[in-house]
Formats: C-alpha cells, structure tokens, sequence
C-alpha cells in the first residue's frame, strides 16, 4: 500500500484578489508562487502561496469570487489551518507583527496539542500558528525577498482542523483508506498523521453537531493531499471506487494531476501529484508568480480572460 506523504495545499474562496495578495505577500511574507485561473471557470483569478517554489505541502491557493457572500459558520466543513513556525521566538515575532497589522491574535495557547497562536484573515479565515521545531517539510525552501525574516518564515502546513457530524466516519476513511495512524483521541477530538510523528500531513478532526457551513469569503473549499505521481494518483482513484465513493476521475491541472472526492460528511478531498510543478508552463523561478500564466489550453483565450479579470493592485 502506498503512503500518502502529507498535504499537498488547501484551497480558499476570497471576495478581493488584490486584498488578499497583500495579506499573504506582504502581512504573512509568503510567496506569490502562481497567479492563474480556475481552469473549471476562466472569470476567475486562482493564486498560490507558498515557499519559494510553491512546492507541495506550502501552498495556500484562492479562488477569487467577487460577487461571495460571507460564510455561515457549521460543522461538515474544513474550519482551521495550521502553518508551522520555527520557534516560539518565531510566535512572538508573529504576534507582534500581526498586530502592527491590526491583525488580532490570542495568547499562546494550544493547538492540535502543540504550541501556537491563533487568528484570523481579513475575510474571518481562521489560522493556527504551530511551533514546529524543526518538523517543516524537506523540500521547504526559504522565500529570501520575503518581508519576515528567513528565521522567523513560515514553513508550510501543519495541522488541517475539519469539523463534522460523524466523526468515525471520516476516521475510518483516513486509517482504513489512506492508512493514517490515529495518534490522539477525546469524546471529541481525534488527530491523525500521514506519516506517524511529523506535523505536515496532520488532521484534526473535531465533533460538532448542528447545521452544516454554508461557504463564503473566507471558508475553505477543499484540502489536497499528496502523492508522488501517476501511478499512486491510479491506485488511490480505485480505492476511492472501491469504498463506494464517488471520484472525479484523473484531472490534468497541468501543473499537477488530481481527482476529487467527497467523504461521508460531505468534506472534499484532492489527491494531487507532486510534480511537474509550477514551472512547468516555462515561468522561471526568479519570477514566478509575477505574471498571470495561463496552461496550454487556455492560452487561445488569453485575450477574452484578461478582459475579464480586474488588474490585481499591489499596495
């Protein structure tokens, strides 16, 4: 059985591209690895954050919907992200910066049983800054034009929070399918790591009753996790099948392949393949993310998609 190494990036919906590029560029020193489209629907922007390569496991990616309402907090959702920080000096530094910003943050605290600091985006996205000595992803790669500094930078996902009705449910898909090693549990609360002592494929699952979200600005659209390439990409499209569920089938984004399905609760996953990456439309890493770039076929309609899309103001 293949193992799933970890995540491999989460998806958001945002309202504003350009407030949203300045809160990840600039407040959270992240960087702009991609702008493109959502290649399901051309109108709207789609833009990774990341490290400096936008390398599986850092990336945080949006759709910008400007006509979004706001979200109505429930349960059946992904509800908190994890981004792992090098040290406590690091959550100080954070706190610090974060409210230069008018940013709100808690005191530290605790989160997936690690010590963190938790706020929130201007679109009410919730975050979870995680200490995570040392356990940042290896191919992790400092972003050296960021405005934090190298030793205070956010190296990637940690804990992902989903929040649901039936809690068993989702833990049984995530041992039994993917072979995820439960490490904690609580009437409650249960986490789960891809790989059994390392932060970057960890899941928190939590219980809550009462109305499903109903998504907006600022809620999360779906998780993807990662596997290697085509071929483990083929075996877990069976095992998905297999299990009843409903797949989207193999997806050429390109950029990486990937199916979809959604697990009992409603949740979307994305399985995607770590490679080719982001350079593989021919961007070059010194300027990735300056431009938009379009994948082969989409780039005939460059003209009508660029007329679409409002300029994205950097501030």
């Amino acid at each position: 059985m293949y193992k799933i190494p970890g995540h491999h990036h989460i998806s958001m919906i945002t309202k504003n591209a350009s407030e949203n590029n300045h809160f990840y560029r600039k407040v959270l020193g992240l960087r702009r690895a991609k702008v493109t489209v959502n290649q399901d629907d051309p109108s709207m922007y789609h833009l990774f954050f990341g490290d400096r390569t936008g390398s599986p496991g850092t990336e945080l990616s949006f759709f910008e919907i400007p006509m979004v309402g706001r979200t109505h907090r429930g349960t059946n959702a992904i509800t908190k992200i994890g981004l792992l920080v090098p040290s406590v000096d690091s959550l100080l530094y954070w706190q610090e910066r974060l409210e230069s910003y008018g940013v709100e943050t808690s005191h530290i605290t605790k989160f997936a049983n690690r010590t963190s600091i938790l706020f929130e985006d201007p679109e009410g996205l919730r975050f979870a800054l995680i200490v995570s000595n040392g356990a940042k992803v290896d191919h992790w790669e400092t972003w050296e034009r960021s405005d934090v500094p190298a030793e205070h930078q956010i190296q990637g996902m940690g804990a992902v929070e989903i929040t649901v009705k039936r809690l068993d449910k989702l833990a049984n898909t995530l041992t039994d399918m993917f072979g995820y090693t439960e490490v904690s549990r609580t009437e409650d609360e249960a986490i789960f790591q891809s790989i059994e002592g390392e932060l970057f494929g960890e899941i928190v699952v939590k219980y809550l009753d009462g109305p499903s979200e109903k998504p907006g600005r600022g809620s999360i659209h779906h998780l993807a996790i990662r596997v290697k390439n085509d071929e483990e990409l083929e075996y877990w499209d069976q095992q998905v099948k297999a299990r009843g569920f409903q797949s989207s089938g193999i997806v050429d984004r390109f950029y990486f392949k990937s199916l979809y399905f959604r697990e009992s609760n409603g949740i979307l996953f994305e399985i995607a393949t770590d490679g080719p990456g982001f350079t593989a439309d021919g961007d070059d890493i010194e300027t990735l993310g300056e431009k938009l770039v379009l994948p082969p076929f989409l780039e005939g309609r460059r003209a009508e998609i660029e007329a679409i899309l409002k300029p994205i103001v950097e501030y």
